[in-house]
């Protein structure tokens, strides 16, 4: 079906929709149906054979799960490892070193090629590296990259030396830099000159420079490659380049074993306020998922696979797929410096077309952007080496979904919609892609080995498909271990809500086959006249209109109905800002949700606050809804849009 009208017609019906995977996908998948029956049957007989088979014991373990100090896990606790040896070591050891783990490519056009063996002796140096810096075991160093090879490499010379790292995301200011330098005690950190974006070399080093000013932070020495050749201050003693450091360092480094438990990074959860939340994970419990996913929602086949997840190493994603999720299931994969549109529309399809990518996975957000741009971009590439599609961040509308599948994936590519955090370490629903048949918009079920429900506030189980609050309700191995420094905050945040019970802060419901759908965060879910509206739902209607590229739906004050519906949207391209169409989407989400989810105002915008992860800053939207000063847009990829957006609110308002 090509015919616009007919395409959506189709695209709207999407509550009946399911798409089975291709024939000999299904059969030739690594996770089959009665994966999910045996994990049911012994659920910790499942991950400890996951454990065993997936990685490399230094010393195996006896104890799967410690669980004797609820919420505080030990999974394989007596157990020893090296998570960097995992990655890297056992796949040159087992003749794959010719394998390219690493293709990068720079936004400016510049590539090199990592293969494991090149990529283990260059992890083996920088490991050398840092402990001539005094970096032990039990350590912390931050880590303030760009997207290229050596932020990956940073990591997993901490894992090798069993430091905890701290990997900052490069758009984060100097104040927020020094807040998680102070929380972790960092003693060193790795940063660069710059990195490039959108065609231009963007610095890094000044906002470490401020960081780290005054003297009273812990660190010791900042290390920084040169990427972009930019000048830079620099502090005799404290400052040494990357460069210099690694020419320098011995070639070989003995990985040693150590305790499962052993903690692998701290992540602070992005927008904090106040004092930083530092997300601890150890290596164990957190590697077996990690990798298990992999070859699981993934189906990864790592002889023939080319994997890329577009996620920064800034945020979990870039934690769990990019660096230790695929390197220690041996795939070959993408790692892409900049932005999708630099220096065009076409850069993402041409990194496909160019390394023969086989499964892409990305966020909703920028899958709704290259909506906007128009089908005829990804048209002019070959993108028939894809095999498969995920999504990751927030729940994908199902038009989304649905332009995915047909554009990109050429209605071939079965799509794994994840559902994770940065608390639960790597991936816990996930439609199956060769035993489900996937529904647009819906990440339907627990992967094998993970427990969920969905409940009413008093913690009971909702068995219908009304909404209700997702909780985890077992343990599982990639769980955080804590709130780094604070158990009692980790406690009240996450444990307080049901006992023993995690609460993952999103709404959900089932619908009629059992399958989950998420409403957004809880704080996301809106009281109007007594009825709780999601505010993703909302946006999946407004973006189902054919005028509509995104949306973005905030609750704000309202004496009448408690809260009220605001909705940011942007236009397709092609599509006039015409004279009545906020009245139009208003109408058409009464129409389509009911007369009480009908906004009550639409503000058409020409662009959303979004981080460079591509994550909407809702709570900025929330603040112009609210005629407030519009809070901190420092992490935003560009802090200006929240003036545009102000001025074309009030210019609307105003026409009212």
């Amino acid at each position: 079906m090509t015919d616009t009208a007919g395409r959506n017609a189709v695209e709207h019906d999407h509550e009946q929709s399911t798409f089975p995977p291709p024939a000999d996908f299904a059969a030739a998948a690594n996770v089959q149906a009665e994966e999910y029956e045996r994990a049911r049957e012994d659920r910790l007989g499942f991950w400890a054979e996951k454990a065993r088979t997936l990685l490399d014991w230094d010393t195996p373990f006896t104890q799967t799960l410690d669980w004797t100090n609820p919420p505080f896990a030990r999974w394989f606790a007596d157990g020893r490892l090296n998570v960097a040896h995992n990655c890297l070591d056992r796949h040159v050891a087992a003749g794959n070193g010719e394998r390219v783990a690493l293709h990068f490519e720079g936004e400016p056009g510049d590539t090199r090629t990592f293969t494991y063996a090149q990529l283990t002796d260059e992890v083996k140096k920088a490991a050398n590296m840092l402990a001539s810096l005094g970096v032990r075991k039990g350590d912390r160093v931050a880590i303030y990259l760009p997207m290229i090879p050596e932020a990956a490499i940073s990591m997993l010379a901490c894992a090798r030396l069993g430091a905890a790292h701290s990997v900052v995301f490069g758009g984060f200011s100097s104040d927020a830099l020094k807040s998680r330098i102070m929380d972790a005690e960092a003693r060193v950190v790795i940063t660069a000159d710059g990195g490039f974006r959108r065609g231009k070399p963007s610095s890094l080093k000044p906002a470490v420079d401020e960081a780290v000013a005054g003297g009273d932070t812990p660190v010791e020495h900042v290390v920084v490659v040169e990427r972009t050749g930019q000048e830079v201050d620099w502090t005799e003693g404290r400052d040494k380049k990357w460069s210099e450091l690694l020419a320098a360092a011995p070639a070989e480094h003995e990985a040693e074993a150590f305790e499962a438990e052993n903690p692998l990074f701290i992540l602070y959860t992005s927008g904090t306020t106040g004092k930083p939340k530092g997300i601890l994970h150890t290596s164990g419990g957190y590697l077996t998922q990690a990798t298990y996913s992999m070859f699981a929602s993934f189906d990864l086949k790592p002889e023939t696979d080319v994997f890329w997840c577009t996620a920064d190493v800034g945020w979990v994603t870039g934690h769990s797929y990019v660096v230790y999720g695929p390197l220690s299931a041996g795939a070959t994969q993408v790692m892409y410096e900049g932005t999708p549109d630099t220096p065009d529309k076409g850069r993402w399809w041409s990194v496909i077309e160019k390394y023969g990518v086989t499964t892409l996975y990305c966020a909703p957000t920028a899958i709704r952007t290259c909506m906007k741009w128009g089908e005829d971009i990804p048209a002019q590439y070959d993108l028939s080496s894809l095999r498969l599609l995920g999504s990751v961040g927030e729940p994908i509308n199902p038009e989304a979904w649905l332009w995915y599948h047909r554009v990109i994936g050429g209605g071939r590519c079965p799509i794994v919609d994840t559902w994770w955090q940065t608390e639960t370490g790597a991936h816990m629903i996930a439609p199956m892609p060769g035993v489900v048949a996937t529904k647009p918009g819906s990440s339907q079920r627990a992967i094998p080995g993970v427990e969920v429900k969905v409940v009413d506030d008093e913690g009971a189980d909702i068995a219908g498909t009304d909404p209700g609050l997702l909780v985890i309700t077992e343990p599982w191995p990639a769980m955080l271990r804590g709130v780094y420094g604070d158990p009692q905050r980790f406690k009240d945040t996450y444990w307080s809500r049901f006992e023993n019970t995690y609460f993952a802060g999103d709404g959900a419901r089932y619908d009629e086959d059992g399958d989950i759908w998420f409403l957004g965060r809880v704080d996301d879910v809106m009281n109007v006249s007594g009825h709780r509206l999601s505010t993703a739902e909302i946006e999946s209607s407004l973006v189902a209109h054919d005028a509509v590229a995104e949306a973005a739906v905030v609750g704000a004050a309202d004496e009448t109905s408690g809260q009220a519906v605001i909705a940011f949207v942007i236009l397709r391209q092609g599509v006039e800002a015409r004279e009545g169409i906020s009245e139009e989407l208003r109408a058409h989400v009464g129409a389509d949700i009911g007369p009480i989810a009908k906004p009550k105002r639409v503000h058409v915008v020409d662009e959303l606050p979004k981080t460079r992860s591509g994550k909407i800053m809702r709570r900025l939207l929330k603040d112009v809804a609210e005629n407030r000063t519009v809070g901190d847009a420092s992490t935003l990829a560009d802090s200006s849009v929240m003036d545009v957006i102000s001025q074309q609110v009030e210019s609307t308002s105003s026409d009212d």
